[in-house]
């Protein structure tokens, strides 16, 4: 079932699975909120660079904002920075066309250090248990070529990813929303990760990467499944680099 999901995918030719355009008027932030944006963005690289970026994987909402208040190289979140915070983590998506289910419920949400594995040489955590597994096994299967891109997110990396899409594409959600989950709906924070090509560097994030001898081998496997096929209906992009775990 899990390969019929692969060649579904592939046989599909739009990039996004519905044009949620017909459908849902794109949001925007306010100019405020993208005024804030801007340095809720810088405090979250300040944050990255402080903690390193493995550790910044696995951070909480309360850590991230200890170490705001305890070192000058980061600073203070301010009271409007945290309500945008609240405010992209708690809104309902389904305003600006993300239909993905929530994977999150806790801003707060802390991941142990002993729920998870690093793995050498990706800067990036994988949690122990399935994923760990289904992971060593595409090493086996795939080859070496294939490299571990994103591993475990806990709410502020995710943040952060979506903050900066969101910055990028002038405030608007509704297409933000397109490429990177919402910080409350990626499934990074339970289970899931990404993989790439060895040597590809950004390619490895686009629908480029469904033409590699990598993406083909993977087809063939029945332990995984992709996320975000191009008939998915959560509102998401064509992801073949996302290994769901089942």
């Amino acid at each position: 079932m899990n390969r019929r999901i692969f060649l579904t995918a592939l046989a599909l030719t739009p990039l996004y699975a519905k044009d949620f355009s017909k459908n849902t008027k794109d949001v925007y932030l306010s100019y405020r909120e993208y005024q804030t944006l801007k340095s809720l963005n810088i405090r979250l690289v300040r944050l990255r660079k402080f903690v390193g970026f493995a550790n910044f994987n696995l951070i909480s909402y309360k850590e991230a904002i200890h170490y705001g208040r305890n070192y000058s190289r980061i600073g203070s979140f301010t009271n409007i920075e945290l309500s945008l915070i609240e405010k992209l983590f708690f809104e309902s998506t389904e305003q600006y066309g993300f239909f993905g289910s929530q994977t999150c419920f806790n801003i707060e949400n802390k991941i142990s250090t002993k729920e998870v594995v690093k793995i050498s040489g990706t800067g990036h955590y994988l949690f122990k248990g399935k994923a760990e597994e289904d992971y060593k096994k595409l090493k086996k299967d795939v080859g070496n070529t294939l490299v571990l891109t994103s591993g475990v997110r806990n709410v502020m990396k995710q943040l952060n990813l979506y903050c900066n899409k969101l910055y990028r594409n002038g405030g608007n959600i509704t297409k933000a929303s397109l490429d990177i989950a919402p910080p409350a709906y990626s499934y990074h924070t339970i289970s899931d990760f990404d993989v790439g090509r060895r040597g590809w560097g950004y390619k490895n994030f686009t629908a480029d990467f469904a033409s590699t001898f990598e993406f083909e081998k993977m087809k063939k496997l029945d332990y995984i499944s992709m996320r975000y096929n191009k008939s998915n209906n959560d509102g998401v992009r064509f992801e073949p680099w996302h290994v769901e775990i089942i």
